[in-house]
């Protein structure tokens, strides 16, 4: 896969002048987790960002629950931890690549190409008996600077006024039962947006923990459209970042993050809900 490195692969190239490894571990609703196990151990030479305080922007009225942040705010915490134009990135966690995903979405977003996910995640890398230690490095900043690639992203209102449109293909990243409105664990309404098909982001892996190949990938996307519009969301622009990932490597090439997702949706009275599946032959 394009975007996802292996164990192996990062083991080879961790102390190249060019890599810069982020450990991107978080846990919903115990936000200190990450930075905590970051300290007590990580891959040698990682810098630490945290999904909340530097990935997302303080939660307002509108955007759900991990807003993107402001441009130059991102840039600058990306010039800050080493992250230049011409550094390779690799991002890693603990949470299925989930968080991982995030960072590579934003730094695409900004036009950075370099930025890989590290299969498998940090507890395999320990497992498999590779470096890790608590030593915390001396940031050097490397400057930074984005090109915006605003294809990628998609805001609230494109999303509506594209609903039923027979060119666009809505994907919900969310477990079935949030999808079909049966439990909703975070969220003050249940379902999802109207005409959503619903691909389970965690299902981008296979029972060994590791991503899928980009056939494998085809297969969980089997039936829908490459050459349309596919719009991906899931409960706040953090899982379905993976999804997008795995939709890429599968061969769709017009792929956008709602990025303000489920919980951004239901802020605004008007937006419709769905609940259930979707009819089979929308499918």
């Amino acid at each position: 896969m394009n975007s996802i490195v292996s164990l192996k692969w990062l083991l080879a190239r961790m102390y190249e002048a060019d890599i810069v490894i982020v450990d991107c571990r978080f846990q919903l609703g115990k936000p200190a987790s990450g930075r905590e196990a970051y300290e007590e151990s990580h891959i040698p030479g990682a810098v630490y960002l945290d999904l909340e305080k530097d990935l997302s922007a303080p939660i307002e009225a509108h955007g759900g629950r991990h807003p993107l942040p402001d441009i130059a705010q991102l840039t600058g915490t990306f010039s800050r931890a080493g992250i230049g134009n011409d550094k390779r990135v690799v991002a890693y966690d603990d949470q299925g690549g989930a968080m991982a995903s995030r960072l590579w979405w934003l730094l695409k977003y900004l036009g950075h190409e370099e930025v890989y996910v590290l299969d498998e995640g940090f507890t395999a890398w320990k497992n498999a008996g590779f470096p890790v230690n608590a030593e915390q490095r001396t940031l050097i900043p490397s400057p930074f600077f984005a090109t915006v690639q605003h294809n990628l992203l998609v805001e609230m209102d494109e999303v509506r006024e594209k609903l039923g449109h027979a060119d666009v293909t809505l994907i919900d990243s969310r477990e079935a039962p949030r999808y079909r409105g049966e439990v909703e664990p975070l969220d003050r309404k249940a379902g999802h947006i109207p005409g959503a098909r619903n691909r389970f982001w965690a299902e981008g892996r296979g029972a060994d923990g590791k991503w899928k190949d980009a056939e494998a990938q085809a297969a969980r996307f089997e039936g829908l459209d490459k050459d349309r519009e596919t719009i991906v969301y899931c409960g706040s622009g953090v899982t379905a970042c993976p999804n997008v990932l795995a939709l890429r490597e599968a061969g769709f090439t017009n792929v956008r993050l709602y990025a303000g997702s489920w919980s951004d949706w239901i802020t605004y009275e008007g937006n419709p809900v769905a609940t259930g599946e979707v009819d089979p032959k929308d499918e």
